[in-house]
């Protein structure tokens, strides 16, 4: 098992971003009330109804079916296009912006003999692209070499001194790979000297982008384009596809798709659209593929090719790639992925399984390292983000650790590598709600560069600015991103008892393969077990091997990755896991992978249900205002409708909610909180389910709609507003509203004057902006100069997580079970602590 604690944290995550609150009891759809041995709350999975044209099309497993409705697959068209490449339509290599404009010059320089330099990137996904495009251009008659950065020497992105190199050993057109988008300087120096720059890359993109002959980038195209997740190599491929479409030769694209296989799993990329479609007929390709250092590569692993999955690209091929970039030159790797010579590739197999075996040890050095400044000085884990540096750790390794330690600790972890007399080099890894790239680029004075995704970024700094660094980003990240020491809810797919887990099973559920970002792998539960054994098992005993037990005698083995050091479970519990085929020694098997444990006693405090007497789903009646206007002759009858919907239908808003007899939900709710608030205030009998979307959870739609609101404000309110009424008046939480005058305060459009009255009960004027935006429950604005401020980025990805978790929820809503939808537990009488927060106020209604 290799690198588990950051493949597995990063499909976790990605698992739990789109899961509803549940509300109902485990059974049907709620959460388990007793934390589990992690600290996690359970979320079991969610009752659906599977269509009969579904069931038709598809057959098989129930769980299979399922799965595919909650994760919003329940169109036979769309639920076939997931499961079968051949049934997927990819989007066009011209989707991705400025790519006809690469080609074209590509083109020229073939024809011409150019002398094209591709410049790439010593991780698997830079690799793997370098590959690609050296393959294609040789292919098609091009002058082509390739330069890979020594990540010791020159570390990542474009090296100024080593390209005024290539450009006196006399190349004429330099191609980037998974890197470039933010490298100004060097860009701007090749194009000075007459060398033109393509630059292809996948990284969030700069404020201003270089001034190349062209910027191919998927994170330009809208968040929705199924191209938008690329990784580096997928991007690489779509330029190959176009330039072998051009070249008349378009079937010999697809020669390179295990290259991008590997990229596509290593890069941790998400998931969905042409990702998910590349590497599923990757992985086939992967299974034949004729590449002789693959081929010594599986076989110095101990790998059959005929039952390579994903998690053997993650934790088996990818790590021992990696190790080359890491620890030593990655520049072998074009040769070891392109040779033909079988001899050659078994030596460079040979010495990649020594730079691993180097590598895991390095790891398990840094980690006790890290965990020793953790118990000198526990206050390194108590603000918004971890920041640990040394001088003796390898900066190759420090990103691998830094996403084993984030998802210990449940905060961005940032690793940095300060050798004596050297610029220190840092990785960071992040946990699902923080931007951690985002979060750094507010500290870019403080930095030499920077660059990476919302989840892993990279940088450079002054080992002097260190101790400041570490100050100042735990405080950034808890702005941005609030309180996120606690641990994420864990989504259940499915109940299991213990005889069902076999392998036609698991050939069932790898129908939805492959898993990861996007679509994570399921995890079940059986129920009350009890520990019969248990080994530790790996080079240290980092690992556990258990037996566990049902009632009735069967018996099952469990593998514990990294649960050496943890806490066993005791007495009864139910077990959480996730079930694989298992190819040891060539046995094809079963394998259960522990992922938590849950104490089967639960707390003697009763737990009260709310429950509708009655529950009417009209969510997909044709003419539901017609319907509405029936109803309305009913006694004892309330609306609830938000944002337009007051307007057009009447109603009221969640806050003007009075105690009836019946009930409409008109309007989507923002949350579950929500929803929970108006429920426990109307306590209705019957309730009549309509869920028409505001659509007002995109930034622009919303940001349009709340400045309107605070333009009407300025001019007939002498710019006091309330966010209650705001909430109300946007369909969305209190928390987004907050946000989104967060944004329009960063962005300039408006200043806040003055604070009528905090949630604390505090009135009059306070000194920053930001805190009263975050506590005020009405303020008073002027109009702004126009100015952003260097808090605009964090604010941005503060407001886009608010409300793609709305969205989220809203879609959930759309799909879920009418009346799991309307049921959920209270906490026992007295309590003063319930199961969520609400941005409902008391049945009072706001204040001011």
């Amino acid at each position: 098992m290799e690198e588990s604690g950051n493949v597995l944290h990063a499909t976790r995550v990605a698992h739990n971003r789109g899961c509803p609150p549940s509300l109902s009891s485990p059974q049907a759809g709620g959460r388990w009330h007793t934390l589990s041995l992690s600290g996690k709350e359970w979320l079991s999975p969610q009752e659906v109804e599977v269509p009969e044209a579904l069931q038709a099309a598809v057959g098989g497993h129930p769980l299979v079916l399922q799965t595919l409705v909650r994760r919003g697959l329940a169109d036979v068209e769309a639920a076939r296009a997931f499961l079968d490449p051949a049934c997927y339509r990819p989007a066009p290599p011209s989707d991705l912006p400025n790519l006809d404009r690469a080609a074209e010059r590509l083109e020229r320089a073939i024809e011409r003999g150019e002398r094209i330099c591709v410049w790439g990137d010593f991780d698997v996904d830079g690799q793997t692209s370098t590959t690609v495009l050296i393959s294609t251009l040789k292919q098609l008659g091009a002058n082509v070499q390739y330069h890979i950065p020594n990540r010791e020497r020159e570390s990542h992105g474009v090296n100024l001194p080593v390209l005024k190199r290539l450009i006196a050993g006399g190349i004429d057109l330099m191609l980037t790979c998974d890197t470039g988008v933010t490298a100004h300087e060097p860009i701007a120096y090749a194009m000075s000297r007459g060398v033109d720059v393509i630059v292809t890359d996948h990284h969030d993109l700069p404020s201003e982008l270089p001034r190349a002959c062209a910027v191919v980038d998927p994170k330009m195209l809208p968040d929705t384009h199924p191209l938008r997740q690329l990784p580096g190599v997928g991007c690489a491929y779509k330029l190959a596809e176009e330039l072998y479409r051009r070249a008349g030769r378009p079937e010999d694209a697809a020669q390179v798709l295990d290259l991008v296989a590997l990229g596509i799993v290593t890069d941790v990329a998400v998931q969905t659209g042409d990702t998910r479609y590349l590497l599923q007929r990757g992985l086939e390709l992967l299974r034949h593929t004729e590449r002789v250092g693959l081929q010594a590569l599986m076989e110095v692993a101990e790998l059959r090719a005929d039952w390579i999955t994903e998690e053997h690209i993650g934790f088996v091929l990818g790590p021992r790639l990696n190790a080359l970039g890491r620890l030593a030159d990655a520049t072998v790797a074009v040769e070891f992925l392109t040779t033909d010579d079988l001899s050659r590739a078994r030596i460079l197999a040979t010495e990649l399984e020594g730079l691993n075996a180097q590598r895991k040890l390095l790891c398990d050095q840094v980690t006790q390292a890290a965990g020793a400044q953790d118990e000198r000085d526990p206050e390194l884990l108590e603000g918004g983000a971890v920041v640990l540096s040394h001088p003796s750790w390898p900066a190759g390794v420090v990103g691998v650790l830094a996403g084993r330690l984030a998802e210990r600790y449940h905060r961005p972890t940032v690793l940095i590598a300060s050798p004596p007399g050297e610029l220190s080099r840092g990785s960071a890894r992040s946990v699902e709600g923080c931007d951690i790239r985002a979060a750094i680029a507010v500290h870019e004075e403080m930095l030499e560069s920077f660059g990476g995704h919302p989840m892993a970024a990279g940088l450079s700094i002054d080992p002097e600015r260190i101790p400041e660094f570490r100050r100042a980003l735990p405080r950034t990240v808890r702005e941005m991103c609030g309180d996120l020491g606690g641990q994420a809810p864990l989504q259940i797919d499915g109940i299991l008892p213990l005889p069902a887990l076999s392998l036609e099973l698991v050939e069932e559920l790898e129908r939805l393969a492959p898993f990861g970002p996007g679509n994570p792998p399921l995890t079940l539960v059986s129920r009350d077990l009890v520990l019969k054994s248990h080994t530790t098992v790996g080079r240290s005993g980092e690992h556990v091997q258990l037996i566990v037990e049902d009632d009735e005698g069967n018996a099952q083995q469990v593998i514990w990755w990294q649960g050496g050091e943890l806490p066993l479970p005791k007495g009864r519990f139910d077990l959480a896991y996730v079930v694989r085929a298992s190819d040891y020694r060539g046995q094809r098997d079963v394998q259960v992978e522990w992922v938590d444990a849950r104490p089967l006693e639960v707390p003697a405090a009763a737990i009260q249900t709310f429950r509708a007497s009655q529950v009417v789903d009209h969510r997909r009646e044709r003419d539901r205002r017609a319907l509405l206007e029936r109803l309305r002759a009913q006694e004892g009858f309330q609306i609830w409708s938000e944002a337009q919907a007051r307007a057009e239908i009447g109603g009221r808003g969640r806050y003007e909610l009075e105690p009836s007899r019946a009930l409409v939900v008109w309007s989507t709710p923002p949350g579950s909180a929500e929803l929970r608030g108006v429920l426990e205030k109307v306590s209705p009998e019957t309730v009549y389910v309509f869920g028409v979307d505001p659509d007002l959870d995109h930034v622009e739609v919303f940001l349009e709609r709340l400045a309107g609101l605070v333009k009407h404000a300025l001019r007939a309110h002498q710019g006091w507003v309330e966010v209650p009424v705001l909430a109300v008046a946007t369909a969305q939480r209190e928390s987004t509203v907050r946000a989104g005058l967060a944004w329009l305060v960063a962005r300039g459009h408006v200043v806040v004057l003055g604070e009528g009255e905090s949630e604390g009960g505090g009135k009059g004027r306070v000194g920053g902006a930001e805190a009263q935006v975050a506590h005020a429950r009405k303020l008073r604005l002027a109009a702004g100069d126009g100015t952003a401020s260097a808090d605009l980025p964090q604010a941005t990805a503060r407001l886009r997580a608010l409300l793609e978790e709305t969205a989220a929820y809203r879609a959930y809503f759309a799909r879920a079970d009418a009346e799991a939808l309307i049921q959920f537990n209270l906490p026992p009488s007295g309590s003063s602590q319930r199961r969520g927060t609400s941005d409902c106020p008391a049945p009072a209604g706001p204040k001011g």
